[in-house]
């Protein structure tokens, strides 16, 4: 064989040779400053419908506000038999779609300067527990009525006690009246302490003008008989028959110009209308 053609070695495995890259597309070829960052939309997306139904929660609890005392002010006039203009403020507590959902309104708040029922009139301000939406007893309520000084006469109309007219001053009460005695009229006034026993009106005696002179308690029985002894007695005085019968009477003070007679109310009376109706006391 000639030498003129040389054959050339082979190269050395252990050298280092660059490796050609070719490159896939022109993108790939930018520099990473220039190449455009793909954004993560999906967080705003959530974030956008979370505050939507944020607010879709907002509306629906400001119209909930909106319509349920109207829906219940209805509902009491209705069953109370009330003037279809009656002034009553309902006001829910409380975060209401959860509870309007759950069929209950945990405490539902009743007020109105003026109601008259069963013929006494006064500021009636009521709170209820429990409220079923869908029908039922409430879980309980109770409250207060206040009367002024001409009610608070009519309160006592059916009673024994020579009961003319009714002055406040607080804590008592001062009834003035006329009794007969050897057939004339003398005029009285006996201040009470008026007050709550079982249900009854208790009022206990503090005071007592005959005639306008002052006359010591324990002395009216030997002077006026049984008539003063009946005077100067603590008085237990139903007015259950003054009241609906779902309501009972738990306390009684005088407070300023007003007497504020504190009740309990039967549960039961939201689905009962016996209970509606006048109470009963007890014959004797």
């Amino acid at each position: 064989m000639s030498d003129d053609n040389h054959t050339l070695p082979y190269p050395d495995a252990s050298a280092e040779h660059p490796t050609l890259v070719i490159p896939d597309s022109a993108e790939d070829q930018r520099p990473d400053a220039a190449r455009p960052k793909r954004r993560r939309r999906w967080p705003w997306v959530l974030l956008i419908v979370v505050v939507l139904l944020a607010l879709l929660v907002v509306a629906a609890e400001f119209i909930a506000r909106a319509v349920l005392p109207g829906i219940v002010r209805s509902i009491v006039i209705e069953q109370l038999d009330l003037p279809a203009d009656q002034q009553l403020d309902v006001e829910a507590e409380g975060i209401l779609l959860p509870q309007l959902i759950g069929g209950s309104l945990d405490t539902l708040h009743l007020s109105t300067d003026a109601v008259t029922l069963e013929g006494i009139t006064g500021a009636a301000d009521v709170t209820a527990t429990g409220v079923p939406l869908r029908g039922g007893d409430l879980g309980g309520a109770s409250g207060t009525i206040r009367i002024d000084q001409a009610e608070f006469t009519t309160l006592l109309a059916s009673t024994d006690l020579p009961v003319e007219s009714v002055e406040f001053n607080a804590p008592n009460a001062t009834l003035g009246g006329s009794f007969a005695l050897f057939g004339a009229a003398v005029p009285i006034s006996l201040t009470l302490t008026p007050g709550a026993a079982e249900g009854d009106l208790e009022l206990t005696p503090e005071g007592l003008t005959v005639g306008g002179i002052d006359v010591d308690l324990d002395r009216v029985g030997s002077m006026l008989g049984s008539v003063g002894q009946g005077l100067t007695e603590p008085q237990r005085i139903c007015i259950a028959d003054q009241l609906p019968a779902g309501l009972t009477l738990t306390g009684l003070a005088i407070e300023g110009s007003e007497a504020v007679i504190d009740i309990d109310v039967d549960g039961a009376i939201a689905t009962d209308p016996a209970l509606l109706e006048k109470g009963v006391c007890p014959t004797s």
